[in-house]
């Protein structure tokens, strides 16, 4: 029976692993927008635009320029304190792409530097999938040590620069989630068995099977689905219970955003989760092994895989 579920679980990974290699077509119709910060100076500026757009090899982009307003729109209703006369330094670019290939980021260097101090590539993505945003490459820098939180305000104000503005709603859970899961990051950094791509994707696989339930969701659901995902990354010795409670709150407030109201969600949550496991393999294929899939795990796989396939959805009575 062992060998069958092994070799099932091989087949299976297999199907998954190339139906989801990712596309990076980019939509020739969309002119990428280049946020820069308002505190830039002109030589600042001039070289963050040549890092930003490195990526395009001499391709169009369009600028727009963010500035403390833009700050206190987009980042004060999840309670940041910026003023109007805050400092914008961190700068982004947003690169629409061809659909199915998700969210990607990468924070580049600055004359040989990442000085984007708190925010990892896989928090934008989250924060970007939860507000709304998808099938986009974003590109951060900055050019001094910073935050990056001025970023992806400058990405939503290039959304709304182009017509398509965010839900706030959405934008204001993003923004809870990537101050959540920087917080549990750092204070996390230094324990044996942890790592911000286990966390984030923990984060991807429960927003994905949230999805597959559908709006109606309940606490208690969330609750388990983050108790289940936290199992599957290998996190319950490093989670405590007062950081597992604020993930689960910030995925509440997802779900009252109405962000699992889009039909995309799903997909590009999915497309996440495979982003991150297969940028850091080193770690994941460590525990995705038929020795290391606990019972629970593959039970649990198992009946989200034939509820899915079956109604589209899964239901679940309480």
């Amino acid at each position: 029976m062992k060998k069958i579920i092994t070799f099932l679980t091989i087949l299976l990974a297999s199907a998954v692993a190339l139906w989801a290699l990712p596309k990076q077509k980019v939509q020739a119709d969309e002119t990428p927008v280049v946020t820069l910060g308002t505190s830039l100076t002109e030589a600042q500026k001039s070289g963050t635009l040549k890092t930003l757009t490195a990526p395009l090899n001499g391709g169009n982009y369009q600028t727009i320029t963010v500035t403390g307003e833009d700050l206190v729109k987009y980042l004060n209703p999840s309670g940041d304190n910026f003023t109007t006369s805050s400092g914008v330094w961190s700068s982004a670019m947003i690169q629409k792409t061809s659909p199915g290939s998700g969210i990607n980021v990468k924070i580049l260097d600055y004359n040989g530097r990442d000085n984007i101090t708190t925010i990892t590539a896989n928090q934008y993505k989250n924060a970007a999938l939860t507000a709304g945003i998808t099938d986009a490459n974003i590109y951060v820098t900055s050019a001094i040590p910073i935050d990056g939180s001025g970023a992806l305000a400058g990405v939503y104000a290039a959304y709304a620069k182009n017509g398509d503005a965010l839900n706030q709603s959405q934008v204001n859970a993003a923004q809870d989630e990537m101050n959540t899961l920087s917080g549990i990051t750092q204070e996390n950094k230094k324990k044996d068995g942890y790592s911000d791509a286990q966390l984030s994707n923990a984060v991807a696989g429960a927003k994905s099977d949230m999805a597959k339930i559908g709006n109606n969701i309940s606490d208690s659901q969330i609750r388990d689905i983050v108790n289940n995902q936290i199992k599957i990354n290998h996190l319950g010795d490093t989670i405590n219970n007062n950081q597992k409670n604020q993930i689960v709150n910030v995925l509440i407030e997802i779900r009252n955003s109405g962000a699992l109201k889009n039909g995309n969600f799903k997909e590009q949550a999915a497309t996440l989760s495979k982003q991150i496991k297969q940028n850091a393999k080193g770690i994941f294929d460590k525990f995705n092994t038929p020795e290391n899939r606990n019972f629970f795990q593959q039970l649990w796989d198992s009946v989200v895989h034939f509820f899915s396939g079956l109604f589209g959805t899964v239901v679940v009575n309480r």
